[in-house]
């Protein structure tokens, strides 16, 4: 087994098959149909059951393997590129859930979850989270449950959630219940519950919920009336849920933008497809080419942050939950207006709902559930508009450069350790690697335009470093006056960026030796003047041939059936 996940990637890939055959069970026509008739698609559930896909949510040290969370998302690609909702609902879903077991569970407690996750027929759908209610949130985030002690020990549940994934097959429940009567910081505690211990007459399974996206998932419902829980069911301690929320969601918050780019590279190459199909030269028209680079351009930014986010998982614990909530905010709009943009190229075949093009219209439907809408953004706000006004006074601009190792997929990172963890530390290191790019592309200015353009892109980010750092140093003390400025929200949207930006140096930088295209600087010089454009900032023109050169990349990989992601991989089809 290989240690970037390369070979069970290439696996999952071959197994699902080319997704445009018609006769293939796992292709686009068969999942279509299956989204199409709100169903889950059982023959591919099936084979994933088969290569032990949900070994891959469970740690080694538990006879699964998940090691490092940047080959978790690389074995997932190939899975969210033909369909995102069965990369949720058979896929990471049960990782959401299982995660606080992983961090604070007992060992009985990991051993049940893992065998849970390891055997049987159910896969990825035996573990599933019941999330604790988040304020302005939609469906699956509104209405929460409620524990309080029972006389003779262990605890009493109440409440009721209508949308909740695989509610009605999962073999184990982690439920984020409340146990405090006042809000605070210790309100909430984890409960592992196996349904086949409580009471039927006081666990009642609500009917199946229709959602507009991912249609095929099984969204059902749960309501507890007085239902009797045991002792051992809590994890880690009373109050100690909301903590461990913060912690084991920023995997999630790394692992969800990593997933999407699979999902919009294939939108990419089903737009490249209608713009080359019938032209006799093999190009696109002239009008659709900047928006096809340009797409491709963001796609590589958008995995620049989701993969260096998630090495510093590993590689940074104590300061890892600042790039998680970051890449969170940073690719969404991003992927969701690179839609957009595509549809332009797509025309009328953006709105097939056949074989050949329906993937589209179905990726358009199953983004905003996938990302969480504006509840996932909101949390993610509340993570780091607090720290702005220290990171401002104590982190930018002084602290170190990271490893260059942080950047390049293929050097070895140590194993996640979800307990290692922490919201402890201040440290900002994209915003550092901005810096140290910039001084080392100073100098490279006389080597040719493409290199005096990156320089200038560099510098034009390092002003805006400097704006923040002026605008946040000045936000209030108190963190709850800087939640309610109206300045804190702008201020994290730019910096959000800022931090896509930086990474994308940090990736082509760590690329130089590899004589890959990503160690080539047209495409940060095109995915850098799109993150200007979109801060409204002065960047420098870009050279002859930059968007030419990044169009060719994006038809030889369409030629050569390849990714269009950080890893250049072959894809089946």
């Amino acid at each position: 087994m290989s240690s970037d996940g390369a070979e069970r990637a290439a696996r999952i890939e071959e197994l699902l098959g080319d997704p445009a055959d018609p006769r293939n069970p796992h292709g686009h026509r068969a999942l279509l149909d299956a989204d199409e008739r709100r169903r889950t698609p059982r023959a591919t559930e099936a084979l994933l059951t088969d290569a032990e896909l949900a070994a891959e949510f469970v740690p080694h040290q538990l006879g699964g393997r998940l090691a490092r969370p940047d080959t978790l998302a690389r074995v997932l690609r190939p899975l969210f590129r033909r369909d995102v909702a069965l990369g949720f609902g058979y896929g990471i879903t049960a990782l959401f859930g299982a995660a606080a077991v992983w961090a604070a569970g007992d060992t009985h407690q990991r051993e049940r979850t893992a065998r849970h996750l390891l055997h049987g027929d159910g896969g990825g759908g035996r573990v599933t989270i019941l999330h604790h209610e988040l304020t302005h949130a939609n469906a699956i985030l509104r209405d929460e449950f409620t524990a309080r002690p029972a006389p003779g020990g262990g605890f009493v549940l109440d409440g009721r959630k209508d949308v909740i994934i695989n509610a009605d097959r999962a073999r184990a429940f982690v439920m984020y219940a409340r146990t405090a009567t006042t809000p605070g910081p210790h309100s909430h505690s984890v409960l592992l519950l196996d349904p086949d211990r409580l009471p039927p007459a006081r666990l009642h399974r609500l009917p199946r919920v229709a959602t507009p996206g991912m249609r095929g998932n099984r969204f059902t419902g749960l309501e507890f009336t007085r239902c009797p829980v045991p002792a051992d069911a809590l994890v880690a301690g009373t109050g100690d849920g909301l903590p461990l929320a913060l912690r084991t969601f920023m995997v999630n918050r790394c692992l969800i933008p990593a997933a999407l780019v699979a999902g919009v590279d294939s939108a990419l190459r089903l737009a490249v497809r209608a713009a080359t199909t019938g032209r006799t030269t093999g190009q696109p028209a002239r009008r659709h080419q900047p928006v096809l680079a340009g797409v491709f351009a963001d796609l590589l930014a958008c995995d620049a942050m989701a993969v260096t986010a998630l090495r510093t998982l590993s590689l940074l614990p104590d300061s890892a939950h600042l790039a998680a909530a970051a890449v969170k905010l940073a690719t969404q709009d991003v992927l969701r207006e690179d839609l957009e943009e595509l549809a332009t190229v797509l025309g009328a075949h953006g709105h097939d709902r056949g074989p050949l093009y329906g993937g589209f219209q179905k990726l358009v439907r199953d983004l905003p559930v996938a990302g969480l809408g504006h509840a996932g953004s909101a949390a993610c706000q509340a993570v780091l508009v607090p720290r702005l006004r220290t990171l401002a006074r104590t982190s930018w601009f002084r602290t170190p450069e990271p490893a260059p190792a942080l950047y390049l997929p293929t050097a070895a990172v140590p194993d996640l350790d979800y307990r290692a963890l922490s919201l402890s530390g201040g440290d900002d290191v994209l915003t550092a690697t901005l810096l140290g790019a910039a001084r080392r592309l100073g100098p490279q200015r006389a080597a040719g335009p493409q290199q005096a353009a990156l320089a200038g892109l560099a510098d034009a980010f390092v002003q805006e470093m400097r704006t923040l750092r002026e605008q946040c140093g000045h936000l209030p003390e108190a963190v709850h006056d800087t939640l309610a400025d109206p300045r804190a929200c702008t201020l994290l949207d730019r910096y959000v960026l800022v931090l896509a930006a930086a990474a994308c140096l940090g990736v082509w930088e760590g690329h130089s030796a590899t004589g890959s295209f990503l160690a080539q600087p047209a495409w940060t010089l095109l995915a850098l003047s799109r993150i200007a454009r979109r801060l409204g900032i002065a960047a420098p023109e870009l050279p002859h041939g930059v968007t030419q050169s990044v169009l060719e990349e994006v038809l030889l990989r369409f030629r050569e059936s390849r990714s269009f992601d950080a890893y250049d991989t072959p894809v089946a089809g």
